[in-house]
């Protein structure tokens, strides 16, 4: 058939010609035994290898010449190659969508990882942006009023004023203090560097700065065309009105407290957070938020209340499946065999077989690790508490003893517990995570402080909380916020978004929490008596 010979390629020609030379040369090595072992053993090899590389997959007939003639020409050679050991190092996969530009979603999803380690310039930028914009804002409302009064005193352009009185100088007081106090309030509660950069407006901060600025253009205006071109007399009119200046952005401040803190601190949400692909969750309430602002709360406790994602703790108990793997059988013209059904059911009851013994062979290998982890730890504490116990301090020796600082003390008795402590990380997959160097520095650190041995091998006994990982830390920390609604909106029962960092990916869903109707009931004073009944089977 021409499909068959199509699919026939020259390396398969050449497959024949060795195997009709494979059988020439046995003839001719049954006639001719004066040949040398080791080109006898040679070439056996070598024959062994072409057959291992070579596979014949020869169309089902129904037993007839003409049909045999048929598949005898059908007859489709497939050579497999040498696999290397190092197949690891050296393989290169193509998967993905391909098209005739040749981008792929693995492009994609390498462009997705590099672009976390981008330069961060213009989030740093619009960070320092805000701040600046929100302080400018905030300098021109608190020096509005100072200047407002010192405007006068100056006698630009003839300006002469009245002398200040007892009431005029009692205003500035009072305005004095009032500044005061609107400077400590601001500076305390807004002025500080902001924990993220978000990548919409935070609405109630903008609000807050749009009355400033409305508040102040106002004043000034009014000071421009009633006081300034009128030549205002009374100083004391002109102090009273900055004085109420400062009253209305008392105000604004004590409405900014209210709407950027107060407003966020009674709970009225659940949030579960999953992080992927691990699986481990947590559990919190929250007060009214926007997403963003929700995601930048979620976090701060993810980083203190979840533990190190460690890649490797994946395949820990996975070990090599030497079972054979299912045989598929392709039928190359198409046409029904009779026991194609029989082949498949037997197929799908070997796989059902493997699924039911799958689950097994994890919980023991489960079982095993565990075992395996526990009998690491006890070593690892019986060494560190032998270790400790040679240590002490100058003033505690009475005899001649050589004196030794912390690191020196370190050195000393950290060989050990090297052994054991090198076992331990190895079985829970944190070795990669610390280096010797680091090691020595907590220990010469422990003895320097007199903790325990168990204080001194807890940092190693779990993965330890993200933020106290040395290794991974840095001071700026980028995610992406996936979520199908306006950012800026507040969360709300059912709203579900993303947080997602190279592998690791926090899915987060907002649950309200319900309206709690309690009732009273009161117990009767007359109910609340009792009897003793006695029988006698009771050991009353």
């Amino acid at each position: 058939m021409d499909g068959a010979e199509s699919v026939r390629s020259g390396r398969s020609d050449r497959s024949e010609r060795s195997h009709r030379s494979h059988g020439s040369h046995h003839s001719r090595h049954h006639r001719h035994r004066s040949h040398g072992s080791s080109s006898h053993n040679h070439r056996r090899t070598s024959d062994r290898v072409r057959d291992d590389r070579s596979v014949t997959i020869q169309a089902p007939g129904n037993g007839s010449d003409v049909d045999s003639r048929i598949a005898e020409s059908e007859r489709i050679e497939v050579q497999i190659l040498p696999q290397d050991d190092n197949w690891g190092d050296n393989t290169t996969a193509y998967t993905g969508n391909t098209s005739e530009t040749g981008f792929s979603m693995d492009d994609m999803r390498k462009f997705d990882k590099e672009s976390f380690d981008d330069d961060n310039s213009g989030f740093d930028c619009c960070r320092y942006l805000s701040t600046g914009l929100a302080a400018i804002l905030s300098l021109l409302g608190f020096f509005s009023p100072i200047a407002m009064v010192v405007l006068p005193r100056l006698k630009i352009g003839g300006w002469e004023t009245s002398p200040c009185t007892v009431e005029c100088e009692g205003l500035l007081i009072s305005m004095a203090f009032k500044l005061l106090i609107l400077l400590i309030g601001t500076v305390a509660l807004f002025f500080h560097a902001p924990r993220a950069t978000m990548p919409r407006v935070f609405v109630f901060r903008v609000v807050v700065l749009f009355l400033v600025f409305v508040l102040t253009f106002a004043f000034w205006l009014f000071y421009g065309v009633k006081i300034m071109q009128e030549r205002e007399f009374s100083f004391y009119s002109i102090v009273q009105f900055s004085v109420h200046l400062v009253d209305a952005l008392l105000f604004i401040h004590y409405i900014a407290i209210i709407l950027l803190i107060i407003r966020q601190l009674q709970p009225q949400f659940v949030i579960h957070v999953v992080r992927s692909p691990d699986g481990v969750g947590q559990t919190y309430t929250l007060g009214h938020l926007s997403i963003q602002r929700a995601s930048v709360w979620i976090l701060e406790q993810y980083y203190k209340d979840f533990q190190v994602y460690n890649p490797y703790l994946e395949n820990v108990m996975k070990k090599p499946n030497m079972k054979m793997s299912g045989l598929k059988f392709y039928d190359v013209d198409g046409g029904q065999q009779p026991n194609n059904h029989a082949r498949s059911r037997a197929m799908f009851a070997a796989a059902a077989r493997r699924r039911e013994a799958s689950h097994n062979d994890r919980f023991y290998e489960e079982q095993e690790y565990d075992r395996r982890v526990r009998k690491r730890k006890a070593r690892l504490i019986t060494a560190a508490e032998e270790a400790f116990t040679h240590i002490k301090r100058m003033q505690d020796e009475n005899g001649p003893a050589i004196a030794m600082d912390p690191q020196e003390a370190a050195q000393a008795v950290f060989p050990s517990m090297a052994r054991p402590l090198q076992k331990f990380l190895r079985v829970t997959r944190q070795q990669p995570r610390y280096t010797m160097e680091s090691v020595l520095q907590h220990l010469a650190t422990c003895i320097s402080h007199d903790l325990s041995a168990k204080s001194f091998i807890e940092k190693y006994l779990s993965q330890g909380v993200i933020i106290m990982n040395e290794k991974d830390y840095k001071d700026n920390q980028k995610w992406v916020l996936v979520c199908d609604q306006l950012l800026t909106r507040e969360i709300e029962h059912g709203t579900i978004f993303q947080l997602r960092q190279n592998d690791i990916s926090l899915l987060c869903t907002v649950k309200k929490l319900p309206h709690f109707n309690i009732t009273e009931e009161v117990i009767d004073p007359k109910s609340n008596k009792f009897v003793l009944r006695l029988n006698s089977e009771t050991s009353v």
